[in-house]
């Protein structure tokens, strides 16, 4: 093989690795940090006020954008929303009828439900932990001076999934949040 057919090897091979770089590497961000549902989230976000990085990077957590995700303990859909919890927010919304694992109607009912959270502990860590664990342990932990100094943040949290939830949803949410 002569020296110029050497060269275009050399310079086809580094493209290729160039190309794959590139990407590559936004292959592998689209299957982790996927942007599905982008109208229904601008939906609910704008009816409820929460912001739309939040929403992505909560259903990135809790369900990875699978609308027929189900849990062990019952939660249902891309937010894994809690049928009584879903209940008790679609009568606050007006709505009589639902199916949770309806994108719409799951990411609407469950970005109202995280914004009552929000309003109720003013926290978006709290917030989230709440989401995860239930609003009755998180007024718990607030109260107890191992796991607040304020009664209104957490500076430790008890049950290691809902730490580890709150680790992953802030990982997303550095993400989601450039691109949103």
């Amino acid at each position: 093989m002569n020296a110029w057919a050497k060269g275009i090897i050399t310079i086809f091979l580094c493209l290729s690795f160039l190309f794959l770089a590139v990407f590559g590497v936004q292959c592998v961000y689209g299957y982790l940090f996927p942007v599905k549902f982008e109208t229904e989230i601008e939906q609910a976000c704008a009816e409820s006020g929460v912001e739309r990085a939040v929403v992505f990077s909560l259903i990135n957590v809790e369900s990875h954008f699978d609308e027929n995700a189900s849990s062990s303990k019952g939660a249902v859909g891309l937010m894994q929303i809690m049928p009584s919890t879903a209940q008790e927010v679609a009568i606050s919304l007006g709505i009589k009828d639902f199916d949770l694992q309806e994108p719409e109607q799951n990411i609407r009912i469950g970005t109202a439900y995280l914004a009552k959270l929000l309003k109720r502990f003013e926290d978006l860590k709290v917030a989230l932990a709440s989401y995860n664990a239930g609003p009755s342990n998180v007024s718990a932990w607030l109260k107890d001076e191992r796991y607040s100094d304020d009664g209104k943040t957490l500076k430790d949290i008890p049950f290691a999934e809902t730490k580890n939830y709150i680790e992953k949803f802030e990982k997303n949410y550095r993400y989601y949040s450039k691109k949103m």
